[in-house]
């Protein structure tokens, strides 16, 4: 799903920045800002999770949760009415 959500998640901002789609300066630097802060929420549960030496496919899950849940709030937020509530 993560694959999936980011490749949407580009779809959106990458119409947006051609003038398909409404876009806000403030998404713009969303694109940016963003990103810095849910890599570190991710390594900071992948090196969490090796520590309590949990196993390698554990550990890989815990550092995709930080990034998914960024993901999915991009999706949502971005297709607005486009998507139903459960559907992302």
């Amino acid at each position: 799903m993560l694959a999936m959500e980011a490749h949407v998640v580009f779809a959106y901002r990458t119409f947006g920045l051609c003038g398909f789609r409404p876009m806000s300066s403030e998404e713009i630097t969303k694109m940016v800002s963003e990103k810095p802060s849910a890599f570190a929420a991710s390594a900071m549960a992948a090196g969490f999770t090796a520590m309590m030496g949990q196993r390698p496919d554990q550990v890989m899950a815990a550092a995709m949760h930080p990034l998914r849940a960024e993901t999915n709030r991009n999706v949502r937020r971005l297709a607005g009415s486009d998507v139903e509530e459960g559907a992302a």
